[in-house]
């Protein structure tokens, strides 16, 4: 008897769990996970380029020391701010962002020290660079759009009836979006 009660038991448990969207509730959130890794990866793609562009820039411009550090030192910033997406709140999201801004505006800086120098504009290295930049900027606004979008359909998947009582039972969190900072609505100029 004891053995049939339990069996009953596991049986509803089972029963219970899936009809309350608990292995819905776990897919999401590992895509919620899935999409962040995507951005992180394109700010990454866009962190290697830099050395490779400042370099070349150096090649040319020499006396632009203070552009040149300010770059390196942003985009070391840029790359030390890490978030686990399972902590992920408002705050950490706002920490990114401002570093990443930072990072996009000594870009938009060294770019303008560009337009002096002529010869820098035409090496074919430079413009293969300015390509690649230009590319990854656009992956970086296509997978900050694809992030936000799966994160809305998690957050409004837990939060409606019933769901919202589980997920609040079983440590399922809303997820802060990507917001772009004022002015951002356009991507950084890097034309040459």
């Amino acid at each position: 008897m004891r053995r049939f009660l339990i069996v009953i038991i596991a049986i509803t448990s089972g029963f219970l769990f899936s009809s309350c969207g608990y292995n819905k509730m776990v897919d999401m959130d590992e895509q919620v996970t899935s999409a962040w890794a995507q951005v992180e990866n394109v700010y990454q793609r866009r962190a290697d380029l830099i050395p490779n562009l400042v370099n070349t820039v150096k090649g040319y411009a020499t006396h632009e020391k203070e552009t040149l550090e300010g770059v390196i030192e942003a985009r070391s910033k840029a790359t030390a701010i890490n978030i686990d997406p399972s902590k992920m709140t408002p705050e950490t999201m706002k920490q990114f962002n401002q570093a990443q801004d930072g990072l996009s505006s000594a870009l938009s800086k060294l770019m303008v020290v560009v337009e002096r120098y002529p010869d820098l504009k035409a090496n074919q290295n430079f413009l293969d660079l300015q390509a690649q930049l230009e590319g990854t900027e656009n992956r970086i606004a296509v997978e900050r759009r694809k992030f936000n979008e799966t994160t809305k359909n998690y957050n409004a998947y837990i939060r409606k009836f019933p769901r919202v009582i589980y997920a609040g039972w079983f440590g399922f969190e809303k997820k802060p979006y990507f917001e772009a900072q004022q002015g951002a609505e356009k991507a950084p100029e890097v034309k040459f």
